[in-house]
């Protein structure tokens, strides 16, 4: 029988590979859910780095999800205690993934695994470095299906293979995060930064995003 999953002095062990959703009862891997706990007044908070201490409960990692079970009393039931959840919950989880997904961006760059701009962005595609396209969500689209069809262009030629095209970030906070003005396009490089930089933007793309107020595009 399946131990619960409880931590007495610190976040559950790592060899425990999967968790169950409190909001939907799934089982799955860690890495489509995101972490809460009750913090000593009971308040729900969320611990993205999974480093907090207490019992960790789950919830898949969609906006909708971390939604219902703010408004359903899931985290009471799951934790069988009170809980305070803010009903702003699931928009400050948004801030936490974008700011640590940002984050991740910005130490890419400062180890030289991001090359920002069109032009630097096209020639990491020629040469073949590329593990990523990072586009920003208000970027206009003629930019983005100008390397998109690149893109294609060096996978037919053998030069790439399959590479994924994100758009977690607004053009301001990938700006923000690479120290320049609004940034449209970027292109994480192949290398030891891959994994953490597009396991984090990945995450936020998953959880979705609330559209901003009607503003002119960023060109």
């Amino acid at each position: 029988m399946k131990k619960p999953d409880r931590a007495v002095n610190g976040p559950e062990r790592s060899e425990v590979s999967e968790r169950r959703c409190i909001v939907l009862g799934e089982s799955g891997g860690k890495e489509g859910l995101l972490r809460f706990v009750l913090d000593p007044e009971g308040r729900v908070v969320p611990d993205l780095a999974e480093k907090l201490p207490g019992r960790g409960l789950w919830v898949t990692g969609t906006r909708e999800a971390v939604e219902k079970a703010a408004a359903k009393g899931h985290f009471a039931r799951a934790a069988k205690a009170p809980a305070i959840a803010d009903p702003g919950l699931a928009d400050l989880v948004e801030r936490l993934m974008a700011r640590r997904a940002a984050d991740a961006l910005g130490l890419a760059r400062k180890a030289g695994s991001l090359e920002a701009g069109f032009e630097k962005v096209l020639k990491a595609l020629d040469k073949g470095r590329v593990a990523a396209l990072i586009e920003a969500r208000d970027g206009a689209e003629d930019g983005r299906r100008k390397l998109e069809q690149r893109l294609r262009v060096v996978k037919e030629q053998g030069i790439l293979g399959d590479v994924p095209v994100l758009m977690p970030l607004w053009a301001d906070e990938m700006g923000l995060a690479l120290g320049r003005g609004n940034v449209i396009h970027a292109a994480l490089i192949q290398g030891r930064m891959q994994a953490k930089v597009m396991a984090d933007l990945a995450r936020l793309a998953r959880y979705g995003r609330k559209d901003r107020p009607e503003k002119a595009h960023a060109m």
